[in-house]
């Protein structure tokens, strides 16, 4: 049992007559403590994994993927984002560059999907390139700007020179 003395009997002969100390008992106290931070303990939730699903392409066969359809985002330095739709040697959409916020890819995003939908009634294509003067949050970024727009078909690509010199030409390589 635990105990909580006030004072220590001295020895001598005037405590004798004097009534004993008071004593608190600590036992239900450190028993509610107990209880207390089992309650805290089970009842807290645990911080939830948070990760994008990536569904990846099944064989090494490259399949056909129609240009009308297909918007490529070219990822540069500073935060900058160049897009065109079709091939890069004829673009349906010329190459334009761009940052990460809404008013920026978002929007273009929704855009194009939009345009696509009431020519073809089909959904879009995205490729990601990034180039090498790109940092891994713009990836992250341009994914999530994805998944807002409700794009379901997007791949992550390496970058064609083609695509570096467009870069270089709008100076965001």
């Amino acid at each position: 049992m635990a105990e909580l003395n006030s004072s220590s009997p001295k020895a001598g002969g005037r405590n004798r007559f004097r009534k004993p100390a008071p004593r608190v008992d600590l036992t239900a106290m450190v028993d509610l403590a107990f209880l207390l931070i089992t309650f805290f303990i089970l009842t807290t939730t645990l911080t939830k994994p948070k990760a994008m699903d990536i569904v990846m392409p099944v064989g090494n066969e490259p399949g056909a993927v129609p240009e009308t359809r297909t918007l490529t985002i070219c990822l540069g330095k500073n935060n900058s984002v160049l897009y065109y739709l079709g091939l890069a040697d004829k673009p349906i959409i010329p190459a334009t560059v761009t940052n990460l916020s809404s008013h920026g890819i978002r929007k273009a995003i929704f855009d194009i999907r939009n345009s696509i939908m009431q020519r073809t009634g089909k959904s879009m294509i995205v490729m990601i390139k990034p180039a090498e003067t790109s940092v891994y949050e713009n990836l992250v970024s341009t994914i999530d700007e994805l998944k807002i727009g409700n794009i379901q078909q997007y791949a992550i690509a390496d970058i064609a020179q083609k695509d570096i010199d467009m870069l270089k030409e709008k100076r965001v390589y």
